[in-house]
């Protein structure tokens, strides 16, 4: 796996001496071992490997749904890596957007319903909900396609209602 980033700025997360293995004994998988990485606020980064080198497993780390064996994870100047469940839960809330290969749509909400949907454990009345679930459709190019099921858009489409689920801030 490796990681690649344009020059330093103000670091949004990095993981220091992260290490996470699974199992035991003989049986023990090693997923990451000694990671050491700074991911820049405003910047671009790709992090790049084969399969089953622990990509996932560090975005896991980076994003506080998993916690490494080893080492320390911090978003900004927060130390994720110690925090507890529900500290863990409102800061995912508010400052992780996380898109999934799969989507994670449900298949009967319509466009603006999945994008909706977050926004639900938010203070946010029905009518601040919607307006937010329409701008961010309408961000991505969506806002002829709000009532669509998501088995009636393409997969790219699909991709950007995702995408609009997390492009707002959750602030309470």
């Amino acid at each position: 796996m490796s990681a690649t980033t344009i020059a330093p700025t103000t670091s949004a997360a990095r993981a220091e001496g992260v290490s996470k293995f699974y199992g035991t004994g003989d049986a023990t998988v090693i997923a990451l071992k000694d990671v050491h990485v700074s991911l820049q606020a405003g910047q671009f980064t790709a992090i790049m490997g084969p399969s089953g080198s622990g990509k996932s497993t560090l975005l896991h780390m980076l994003a506080g749904l998993d916690r490494p064996t080893s080492g320390e994870v911090f978003l900004g100047d927060t130390r994720i890596s110690s925090l507890n469940d529900k500290a863990l839960t409102l800061l995912r809330r508010d400052q992780i957007g996380f898109i999934f290969q799969s989507f994670n749509l449900i298949p009967v909400l319509t466009a603006l319903e999945n994008v909706e949907l977050p926004l639900k454990l938010t203070k946010l009345n029905k009518k601040e909900r919607m307006q937010h679930a329409e701008t961010a459709l309408k961000l991505v190019g969506l806002g002829d396609r709000m009532g669509h099921l998501p088995r009636q858009l393409s997969g790219g489409q699909e991709q950007r209602v995702a995408i609009a689920a997390r492009l707002l801030p959750i602030r309470t």
